[in-house]
């Protein structure tokens, strides 16, 4: 059987000048499963995504998802797109695996927590806010450290710089007065050790509960090792209650295994795996 796939609807168009498209997979004709696929501006180029690939059950194992993914990744090249991200639920190992596959890295994960009592404080430890005279030394430093990871994971440096400067720019336009932002910084005997920034609008759940989001935990790497980045953590935790949020969420890049370690031993666990490749 010939595995195909066939718009469902019209083309959507995204923000940014991306678009969208909902297909059907059929095999020789017949519909078997769908898939999504969306473009979206990375730099002066352009970044895919597949989402929601499923196949029917009495349809599985037979390599309809891979034709699908395959036919979905030429799809998105002839949008202009030069590299393709895929979202894998942390649960979903077929998905995983269907990835792997097909040469898809993991680049970073989702990790999230739903929170209990606010963390007690530590002595001697101060979190204070950044305020808008250090917001642009904070600033140039968080995007030096962001554009690193970005490169990393697999974007040039170009593209790292625009995603870097779109990103910073958006999510941070009143900067340090931004409504729904967080940004404060741990003082260790009179110096900033290390800073926090955290999205306390950064979305929803699933079932409507709101989600704040962990943008950024940074320690300067002479004071690392001494428990400094739990303490940002349990101060990001302590922001999100005090502001009527119960669940946070974070993302880290899969390399960063130091981090994991921390974020795993304060309970926040996988919520989805983002893996990627160039298309070329």
């Amino acid at each position: 059987m010939t595995t195909t796939l066939r718009p469902a609807g019209p083309e959507q168009s995204l923000p940014g000048g991306g678009r969208s498209r909902r297909w059907q997979v059929c095999a020789n004709g017949r519909p078997v499963g769908t898939v999504c696929t969306s473009s979206h501006p990375l730099g002066t180029g352009w970044i895919g995504r597949i989402a929601e690939l499923e196949i029917i059950a009495p349809q599985r194992r037979r390599g309809r998802g891979t034709v699908a993914a395959l036919a979905a990744e030429e799809a998105l090249r002839q949008w202009g797109c030069v590299r393709i991200e895929l979202s894998v639920p942390a649960d979903a190992a077929a998905a995983l695996a269907l990835a792997d596959s097909l040469g898809y890295l993991e680049t970073n994960r989702k990790l999230a927590k739903e929170l209990g009592q606010p963390p007690a404080t530590t002595p001697d430890l101060t979190i204070r806010r950044i305020g808008a005279e250090e917001f642009p030394h904070w600033l140039a430093l968080t995007r030096a450290t962001y554009r690193e990871h970005l490169a990393r994971s697999g974007l040039t440096p170009r593209q790292a710089y625009d995603k870097c400067e779109a990103d910073h720019t958006e999510l941070l336009a009143q900067g340090a007065a931004t409504p729904g932002v967080a940004l404060r910084q741990l003082v260790v005997e009179g110096r900033p050790v290390g800073s926090l920034w955290v999205d306390l609008s950064g979305g929803t759940l699933p079932d409507g509960r709101p989600q704040a989001w962990v943008m950024t935990v940074e320690v300067d790497a002479d004071r690392r090792g001494h428990g400094y980045g739990r303490e940002l953590m349990l101060a990001a935790e302590r922001e999100c209650l005090a502001a009527g949020v119960r669940d946070l969420g974070l993302n880290v890049y899969s390399a960063n295994t130091v981090a994991i370690t921390l974020y795993e031993s304060l309970g926040y666990r996988i919520s989805s795996r983002i893996l990627a490749k160039p298309l070329v």
